[in-house]
């Protein structure tokens, strides 16, 4: 629907400044779209499907046309399978060769539904990191939809969790791990452990609870701030001559995060 490509039944929303009823024209010029089902043709080699969406979307130079092309699919590594009918790719291929004809107008926005979906681990790498890098370095859109929430929180500025079509909770990743943390929790890692230690650390005012693994020598201490109390806990340490190996502010994945917030929105 933000794409164009079907009409709202009711509503209205805008797209790079562009409302969808009345400007989708202007708005199927300035997005790419990879949809969940890759929407290649499989009777075309892949250099004809990415060369007849390029002349779709306007790419008339037939010099600059063929360097785009080969630039995506070299990329992808599809250049030397271009001559291939599509029907013959593996789905992991037919998904990126649909990644790369999504991007051969250089759109500003992406829609991007699955896009690691049926990848081996080193292709997905791949496109997580060119998400990452036309997110952060070329400053475009991205409308991420995905299931893999730790790709969500590695790529994501910010994050609206759906159950059932509606919005259970919009925020930054961190603010959706915050909302479910509930105290803040200190993690420190010591060469030594001894009761001094632990008798400085429970007289601070900001501590409510220190939880001690023997084994480890390791410190989980809930706290009311993390920014405020994190340094009196460490010096405190420090003073009582404790050595401090490591220190972690310990949260839920994004993952724990959306489990809870959709359990809570469904009651």
């Amino acid at each position: 629907m933000l794409a164009c490509l079907i009409s709202p039944s009711e509503g209205s929303a805008s797209v790079g400044g562009y409302e969808i009823s009345r400007e989708s024209l202007r708005i199927r010029q300035m997005v790419g779209i990879l949809t969940e089902n890759p929407s290649v043709y499989d009777r075309l080699t892949a250099y004809e499907n990415m060369d007849f969406f390029a002349k779709g979307y306007g790419l008339s130079d037939a010099q600059g046309r063929r360097n785009r092309i080969k630039e995506l699919l070299d990329f992808f590594e599809l250049w030397e399978r271009r001559n291939d009918k599509v029907a013959t790719f593996s789905r992991g291929m037919r998904q990126k060769l649909a990644i790369a004809r999504a991007l051969v107008h250089e759109p500003p926005i992406l829609f991007l539904d699955e896009p690691t979906s049926g990848l081996d681990p080193e292709s997905a790498k791949g496109i997580r990191d060119l998400m990452e890098r036309l997110s952060h370095d070329e400053k475009r859109t991205i409308l991420l939809c995905t299931h893999r929430l730790e790709d969500a929180e590695r790529l994501c500025g910010r994050v609206i969790i759906i159950n059932r079509g509606r919005s259970v909770i919009v925020g930054t990743p961190e603010e959706l791990q915050n909302r479910v943390a509930g105290q803040s929790i200190l993690q420190v890692t010591l060469r030594q452990l001894n009761q001094k230690i632990l008798e400085a650390v429970r007289e601070l005012r900001q501590v409510r609870e220190v939880n001690v693994d023997e084994s480890t020598k390791r410190l989980m201490i809930t706290v009311d701030d993390i920014e405020s109390a994190a340094p009196e806990v460490i010096r405190s340490i420090v003073y009582a001559d404790g050595m401090v190996l490591s220190a972690n502010v310990v949260r839920p994945s994004l993952e724990e995060a959306y489990l809870r917030l959709v359990n809570e929105g469904s009651h």
